[in-house]
């Protein structure tokens, strides 16, 4: 953990010794194998007998009469006669005849509907059920010889058969996978594959009672919790299968959130599983943001508008994913598919975006409970988790638009959070060895959140202002002399940081101002006319280093540059206009090092283009956008506040000719790649 300051915590618990393995133990394919008493199965787990041959007596209480019960039996056959007829199959299929090992696969095969009555269905629902109990008493045979008859098995309706026979199919699914574990993969890949969603005609089976779909989802987590607590090795099996079967971006919404609920309640009994299956979400929701993001870039300004206000307009049925018909997420845009491409395309988008809000809300909700005391210890392990997403997942992708809110938002529960938040930010952006896109990316996240956090104090604001300016005048002290001229290339960190100064000052100078005579709220005018006494250093670490040899202003990006300029300049902070007119006679390209500089910047430009050679106007807490789950930030953001009396100073001298609005700098999610860095 990285802070601003030191926080004193408790010693982190002494791991107890693992004990020794026995040397005698037997060792199976499958790891550590437990009891089925130890994994706590139902006592009713166990239909029949262990052996039909042994005759169970209930003698407990002496005032209780004796009853003996009689041989499991179906049809007229013993339980015995089946697990003969299995062993002998089973053993003929293996020298070459397969002819009864075939009867046993069928038995097991999907009924063909019309052609079977309603007795003969009975029939055979009871001798799934007794085939299953008998073949559970030999599957240390069922090797690769028998996978057919496995993937029978594997295959057949299960889920909405009457309780007893789960229980027995189940407990078949634990002997199989403690016999062979190569079967583990297999058996866990067929409960995963049912975190989709279960078919409701899965619960409406001949003869069984009905089921929704609620039941049948619990009878899968059943079988999964009482697998890997009968085989704890199995969860390292269980978390590859988890992302390979994760859904495709495009798939639609009901499937993605349906399949993360799954995850997430399985995170409940497989505690060992949760960080890996958080930090899944989190790669996963990643990648549909950047998709999200490149396709409303593609769109023009007023459609993308109109999409995320439709959704908006319309939230009720943007959280609705349990409905048969949920899928159509795009009715509101046309419900004319065969129209043309471009309608299609918009439909498409709309989809992404209320995908994208619904999970985000999701994760948000799920998140917050961790959060309710935000000095806990539990929200103190939260908080770390969504660190290491954001260190190993989110700052590597540049085009993420949405996803890093969960640090905004959860880092603004405490004031501690907010310094861990900005404190491994600084690291991460200084650290050196690391990849300068890093490291630009790292000093954006930390200039944006400072600047936007509502409840980022002042005195961190002066804090992380101090710490970018000495790193500054130490990255400027050691390439000054060598300095030929503005190079992003090979100071790219040094662009970066100074870029992130120049946006936090031009939304928190207020909180860099130490005292003044006249405040703001009595008289706005003369407020920003008088002598504002600054916090000490700040202006001379500045002036160092605009107006050193590495000349920033060229290399930053124009429009924060330009509101800069405007805001020190009425502020009487720092006049910088001169500078930039000198500026404009500078050619990057005579300066530039190499095209592949690896910055933050709009990679549509040409390369002989002076844009290419300046960092993009990138902060990734730019406004929320997403509307549904925008209620969980509303209260974190500082919005954009006009300085005093700067609207009619301007008058005419406004060059850029835009408005002094949040969208001046707003963020383009261009990749960038990896490049030589200046340490």
């Amino acid at each position: 953990m990285v802070s601003l300051v030191p926080i004193a915590r408790p010693p982190a618990p002494t791991a107890a010794p693992k004990p020794s393995k026995p040397l005698l133990r037997r060792a199976t394919l499958s790891g550590t194998i437990r009891k089925a008493e130890d994994a706590e199965l139902d006592s009713n787990f166990l239909s029949a007998p262990p052996s039909p041959s042994k005759r169970a007596r209930v003698s407990f209480n002496p005032n209780v009469e004796e009853k003996v019960m009689e041989p499991y039996q179906v049809k007229g056959r013993s339980l015995e006669s089946v697990r003969l007829e299995i062993r002998s199959s089973i053993e003929a299929h293996l020298k070459g005849d397969s002819e009864g090992y075939d009867v046993i696969k069928e038995v097991f095969s999907p009924h063909r509907g019309d052609d079977e009555d309603e007795d003969s269905e009975g029939d055979k629902r009871v001798d799934m059920k007794t085939y299953l109990l008998a073949l559970t008493s030999y599957t240390s045979l069922l090797n690769k010889g028998c996978s057919g008859l496995v993937k029978a098995i594997l295959a057949c309706e299960w889920m909405g058969r009457d309780e007893s026979f789960v229980k027995a199919y189940v407990h078949f699914l634990g002997s199989l996978t403690s016999a062979h574990g190569a079967y583990v993969g297999m058996v866990l890949g067929m409960l995963v594959g049912q975190f989709y969603g279960v078919r409701l005609s899965s619960g409406r089976l001949a003869g069984c009672p009905d089921l929704n779909r609620d039941q049948l989802s619990s009878r899968v987590h059943v079988a999964l919790k009482y697998l890997l607590r009968l085989i704890p090795s199995a969860s390292s099996t269980l978390s590859p299968i988890l992302a390979a079967k994760f859904p495709y971006a495009e798939e639609s919404k009901k499937l993605q959130i349906t399949y993360i609920q799954n995850l997430l309640r399985l995170s409940e009994y497989a505690p060992e599983l949760k960080s890996d299956i958080l930090a899944l979400i989190t790669d996963r929701l990643v990648k549909i943001d950047v998709q999200m993001q490149v396709d409303l870039d593609d769109l023009d300004d007023d459609v993308a508008a109109a999409i995320v206000q439709a959704i908006s307009l319309n939230p009720s049925q943007n959280q609705e994913v349990d409905g048969d018909d949920s899928d159509s997420d795009a009715d509101s845009v046309t419900s004319d598919e065969g129209v043309n491409s471009d309608t299609k395309r918009v439909k498409e988008l709309q989809g992404n975006v209320e995908k994208m809000d619904a999970i985000l809300d999701l994760l948000f909700t799920i998140y917050s409970p961790h959060f309710e005391d935000p000095n806990s210890a539990e929200a103190a392990s939260t908080f770390e988790t969504l660190l290491g997403h954001f260190t190993n997942i989110i700052l590597p992708t540049y085009r993420s638009r949405h996803t890093q809110f969960l640090l905004f938002h959860f880092a603004q529960t405490a004031e501690h959070l907010v310094d861990q938040f900005a404190g491994t930010c600084v690291q991460l952006a200084f650290q050196s060895g690391r990849p300068a896109v890093l490291k630009q990316s790292s000093a954006a996240y930390l200039a944006s959140f400072v600047a936007r956090g509502a409840h980022v104090q002042p005195h961190v604001v002066r804090t992380v202002f101090e710490l970018i300016g000495s790193n500054l005048d130490h990255i400027r002290a050691e390439n000054e002399v060598t300095c030929r001229g503005p190079d992003l290339k090979r100071y790219s960190t040094f662009y970066a940081m100074t870029q992130a100064l120049l946006y936090i000052f031009c939304f928190r100078w207020r909180d860099l101002i130490t005292s003044s005579d006249i405040s703001e709220e009595d008289d706005p005018a003369a407020f920003v006319t008088q002598d504002l006494n600054w916090t000490p250093g700040i202006k001379e670490t500045l002036s160092r280093t605009i107006y050193s040899k590495l000349n920033p202003l060229k290399i930053c990006s124009p429009p924060i540059v330009a509101e800069f300029a405007k805001i020190a300049r009425h502020l009487r902070f720092i006049y910088v206009y001169p500078l930039l007119e000198s500026n404009k006679r500078v050619r990057l390209s005579q300066f530039s090092s190499g095209h592949g500089n690896g910055a933050l910047r709009d990679t549509g430009n040409e390369g002989n283009s002076e844009s290419w050679h300046q960092l993009d106007a990138y902060f990734p807490f730019d406004p929320y956008q997403l509307p549904v789950s925008r209620r969980w930030v509303e209260n974190d953001y500082v919005q954009w506040k006009g300085v005093p009396g700067l609207h009619e100073e301007e008058g005419d001298e406004d060059e850029s000719g835009e408005e002094e609005d949040e969208e001046e700098v707003d963020l383009d999610d261009d990749t960038a790649t990896d490049a030589d860095d200046d340490e």
